[in-house]
C-alpha cells in the first residue's frame, strides 16, 4: 500500500510556504502588539458592546437598543480625541541590580522626572520586553516539542510553533507601575516597577513607555521616556538543595571542615625559620631579620580544603534541548549549594572548546559561575574526548567529581567509565524524561519534576564504581 503523501510533499514547496507564513505571522504580531499598547480591556469590552448594539438594531426599533448604541459612540468620539492630545515628557534613570534570576519577581526603582511644562497626572510607568518574534532561520528550522504529534493542518501551517517560539524568545513580563504617576513640572519621583525575567541570560531594559489613558480607560497613549537602557545577567533557575555530601569530602554546612588538598601555607603561625629561595615577601619577620642581621620567614601550617569538579553535559542532540534547562538549573543549584569558603568548585564543559572555570578560595566568587552558567547553551558536536581530557588534566587536584548529565546513553555511559578507570572519583546525576532508566547509574532527576526530586537526594550522593 503506498505511503499517504503529506502536504506539501517537495521540500522547496514546504520552505515557500514556510517564508509566506513566517511573514503572515510576523505582520499579524506586529498589529496585535499595535492594538494591545493602545487599547486597554475596557476599549475592548467597549466596541464589543457597539458591534452587538449594532447588530440588534438591525430590524428592530426599541429605543434601549439606540440608546446603548448611542452611548458606545459617544464615549468612543469622547475618549479617542482626549487620548490623542495627552502629552508627557520625562527622563528616567533606572536603578538596577547587576544580578536577576530566572522565574523570580524582580522589583526595581525608577527615578522619573517631568522636564515638560505640563503637569502629569493619572499616568503610569511600563517596562516593555524586546520584540519576541522569531526569526525566518529560526522559525523554518526549529520545530515545537511534541509537534510531529500534532494533526496534519496544524503541522502545515505550524502556527503553535509560531506561537511556542514567540513564548520562547520572551525575556520578561511586561512590568508596569502600581502607583499613579503624578508630577508638576521640573518635579521629579521615585517609582517601582516590577518584572519577572523568564529565562537564563542576558537581557536589557530599553523600552520605558508613560501610559497615559484617557478619562473612561478605553484607550491608553503611550509615550516613550528618555531613560539609558541598562543591561542585567539572569542567573538560572536555582532549587533548594537537601544536606548532601559529595563523596570525598564532608557535609556541606557553614563553617564546615574538610582536610583534603593542599592549597597553600597560610595557616596559624609555627614558629621561625632561615629564608628560603621562593618564600613570599610578606612572611619575612622583620624584627628578628634586623636582631641576627640574616632573612627570617615566620613558618606557617599547611592548610588543607576539598577540590570538587561540577562537569556540566552541554553536549546535546535534538532530543536533549527540551532538557538543557533543566541540565543548568541543577548544576547552578550545586553551585550555589557548595560551600566554595571552605573549598573549590571547577565548573568544567564544552562550548566550541574545552571551558573550566574555578571559585573557592583565592579564585572567583560563587557568583561567577551562575554568571557563566547564563549563558552556556548547547554545543552540537558531541565532543566527549574534549571533555575528558579536561577532567582527566586536573584529576590529581580533585577530590571527587559532581556530572550533570543530559539524558543518558551508549557515549554518556562511556564517557563515566573513563573517567573511573583513571581513579576519578565520580557521583553522577542524570535529568531525563519520564520514569528513571534501569540501566542508568547515581541519580535520576525527572525533567520538568527536579525540584521534587532534588529534595528527595539522600545525604551522601552515590558514588559510582
Amino acid at each position: 500500500m503506498d505511503a499517504v503523501p503529506t502536504y506539501p510533499p517537495d521540500p522547496a514547496r514546504r520552505d515557500a510556504l514556510l517564508r509566506r507564513l513566517h511573514r503572515v505571522y510576523a505582520h499579524g504580531a506586529k498589529f496585535h502588539h499595535f492594538l494591545t499598547r493602545r487599547i486597554r480591556p475596557a476599549g475592548v469590552a467597549l466596541g464589543a458592546v457597539f458591534v452587538l448594539a449594532t447588530c440588534l438594531g438591525i430590524g428592530h426599533e426599541r429605543s434601549s437598543v439606540y440608546q446603548l448604541f448611542s452611548l458606545a459612540v459617544a464615549m468612543f468620539f469622547l475618549g479617542l480625541p482626549w487620548v490623542c492630545m495627552r502629552r508627557a515628557k520625562l527622563t528616567a534613570t533606572r536603578e538596577t541590580p547587576r544580578y536577576a534570576t530566572a522565574g523570580v519577581p524582580l522589583r526595581y526603582i525608577v527615578r522619573v522626572r517631568n522636564t515638560g511644562r505640563r503637569r502629569i497626572a493619572r499616568a503610569w510607568l511600563a517596562e516593555t520586553p524586546p520584540d519576541p518574534r522569531p526569526g525566518l532561520d529560526d522559525f523554518t528550522s526549529t520545530k515545537e516539542p511534541g509537534e510531529d504529534e500534532r494533526n496534519r493542518f496544524d503541522r502545515t501551517f505550524a502556527y503553535f510553533r509560531w506561537q511556542w517560539l514567540l513564548l520562547r524568545n520572551r525575556l520578561f513580563t511586561d512590568g508596569s507601575s502600581a502607583r499613579e504617576l503624578r508630577l508638576a513640572p521640573s518635579q521629579e519621583t521615585r517609582v517601582a516597577l516590577e518584572i519577572t525575567p523568564l529565562r537564563r541570560g542576558v537581557i536589557v531594559l530599553g523600552d520605558l513607555r508613560a501610559v497615559l489613558p484617557d478619562p473612561f480607560g478605553f484607550f491608553q497613549k503611550c509615550v516613550p521616556i528618555d531613560a539609558a537602557p541598562r543591561t542585567m545577567i539572569v542567573l538560572p533557575k536555582r532549587h533548594p538543595l537537601p544536606a548532601f555530601e559529595l563523596p570525598g569530602g564532608t557535609a556541606f554546612r557553614i563553617n564546615g571542615e574538610a582536610n583534603t588538598n593542599s592549597i597553600g601555607n597560610s595557616g596559624e603561625f609555627v614558629g621561625l625559620r632561615d629564608y628560603r629561595p621562593g618564600d613570599p615577601q610578606r612572611q619575612i619577620h622583620w624584627k628578628s631579620w634586623a636582631r641576627t642581621g640574616r632573612p627570617i620567614v615566620k613558618e606557617l601550617e599547611d592548610t588543607f580544603c576539598p577540590r570538587f569538579g561540577l562537569v556540566l553535559d552541554t553536549l546535546v542532540d535534538s532530543d536533549g534541548d527540551a532538557r538543557f534547562e533543566d541540565t543548568v538549573s541543577v548544576a547552578a543549584s550545586f553551585a550555589s549549594s557548595i560551600d566554595t569558603s571552605e573549598s573549590l568548585l571547577d565548573l568544567m564543559f564544552i562550548k566550541d572548546q574545552a571551558h573550566m572555570v574555578t571559585a573557592g578560595r583565592g579564585e572567583e566568587r560563587a557568583e561567577k559561575l551562575l554568571e557563566v552558567l547564563a549563558g552556556v547553551t548547547p554545543d552540537r558536536r558531541g565532543d566527549w574526548e574534549s571533555l575528558t581530557r579536561l577532567v582527566v588534566k586536573h584529576r590529581d587536584d580533585l577530590t571527587s567529581c559532581l556530572l550533570i548529565f543530559n539524558g543518558w546513553d551508549k557515549e554518556r555511559a562511556a564517557f563515566l567509565e573513563s573517567l573511573t578507570r583513571r581513579g576519578i572519583v565520580c557521583a553522577p546525576i542524570i535529568v531525563g524524561s519520564g520514569p528513571a532508566d534501569p540501566a542508568a547509574p547515581g541519580h535520576w532527576l525527572e525533567a520538568g519534576h527536579i525540584g521534587r526530586d532534588l529534595r528527595r537526594l539522600p545525604r551522601p550522593l552515590r558514588q559510582h564504581t
